[in-house]
């Protein structure tokens, strides 16, 4: 898969077991490809080229998304131990409200050029039924990582998992990676390694407010963000004014902390102390994670970083598991989490 941060492909080969309902992961080989400056604008740019240039692009995407699969196969040494390939592409637009949604990378040709069988398109028909498509991972959540009381995900857009008895309820909280890594990209660096220039910045209480005052935030859940509308939550706010880099990434961080922990205070855990995985890209910024544990203490949950691997793959972890449900054709999106008027079977099968 690859997500809204354009940090590269995360590529995981994994191995799922269900035993009487309960099932169990092994992360058995797994790589980021980091992509071009080439592949990053034509991404980035996708919604804004002509009809026949996207058409174009989805292809070439699916072709290059297969390549990459060939090369992970052959590097990892496992030839003859994929059963099928599930794939959530790039998201490039995303319009619940008028339910349509666009994840780039054509299954067909993912198919075409490995020989596999390919699953995607994983979020139409959930967002056809009214459903937000989006998060989709919560599935993962309550299958593989039910112990925890949140699962919260910092990736380009930070999103959490909550739960209202034995279901989940999952929405977008706030802009991310996606605002932190364009920050550091100013300064010429591709990301705000461990959250170093934000730890030498001060806080903007002026923008910070500003980047609190977003409708968004308002809003009840289900509800999802799209990267426009995430970008357009936090640069308006964050480029008034000659603020400098450190600053910006500063206030950004806090306002990421704060919202996440104001988001997850409307759904107390009820307990002594409750529980909170994070993963994504952001778990591995030690200034965010330093102003998370302390909002979040303040709760009285408990922050749990796990493995490099869970925090890197997480997502295509998920996505193995959502695409292992559609071959078996069980339900592998929830309407409690999106807001659809079922739980649903997603994906498009691809068999050559």
């Amino acid at each position: 898969m690859s997500g809204s941060s354009l940090d590269g492909l995360d590529i995981a080969h994994v191995q799922l077991e269900e035993v009487r309902g309960k099932w169990s992961y092994q992360i058995l080989n797994c790589a980021c490809v980091p992509y071009s400056k080439e592949w990053t604008e034509l991404l980035r740019r996708a919604t804004t080229t002509s009809v026949a240039d996207f058409l174009r692009l989805h292809s070439r995407y699916g072709h290059y998304l297969g390549g990459q699969v060939n090369k992970f196969i052959e590097e990892k040494g496992i030839a003859h131990q994929v059963h099928f390939i599930s794939s959530h592409g790039h998201t490039v637009f995303h319009e619940p409200g008028n339910q349509a949604t666009f994840q780039l990378g054509e299954g067909a040709a993912i198919a075409a050029v490995t020989g596999l069988p390919v699953i995607n398109d994983l979020r139409a028909v959930d967002v056809a039924l009214g459903g937000q498509g989006a998060p989709i991972v919560p599935i993962g959540d309550k299958m593989l990582f039910g112990e925890y009381d949140y699962q919260l995900n910092i990736g380009g857009i930070a999103n959490v998992t909550v739960w209202q008895g034995s279901e989940p309820l999952a929405f977008d909280i706030c802009p991310a990676n996606q605002v932190l890594n364009t920050l550091a990209q100013r300064a010429g660096k591709e990301m705000d390694e461990d959250g170093h220039m934000a730890a030498a910045g001060n806080l903007l209480h002026g923008v910070l407010d500003e980047w609190n005052k977003a409708a968004y935030y308002s809003k009840l859940p289900p509800k999802s963000l799209s990267n426009e509308e995430a970008i357009d939550i936090a640069f308006p706010a964050l480029l008034e004014g000659d603020h400098s880099i450190e600053d910006m990434l500063h206030t950004a961080s806090v306002g990421i902390a704060f919202q996440i922990a104001d988001a997850i205070s409307k759904f107390p855990h009820g307990k002594e102390e409750g529980s909170i995985l994070v993963t994504g890209g952001g778990a591995l910024n030690q200034f965010l994670i330093t102003e998370l544990r302390y909002a979040l203490g303040q709760l009285g949950i408990k922050t749990i970083i796990p493995s490099v691997e869970v925090i890197q793959y997480k997502e295509a972890l998920v996505m193995a598991l959502i695409g292992t449900l559609r071959w078996r054709e069980e339900v592998n999106v929830l309407s409690s989490v999106t807001g659809s008027t079922k739980d649903s079977i997603g994906g498009a099968l691809w068999v050559i």
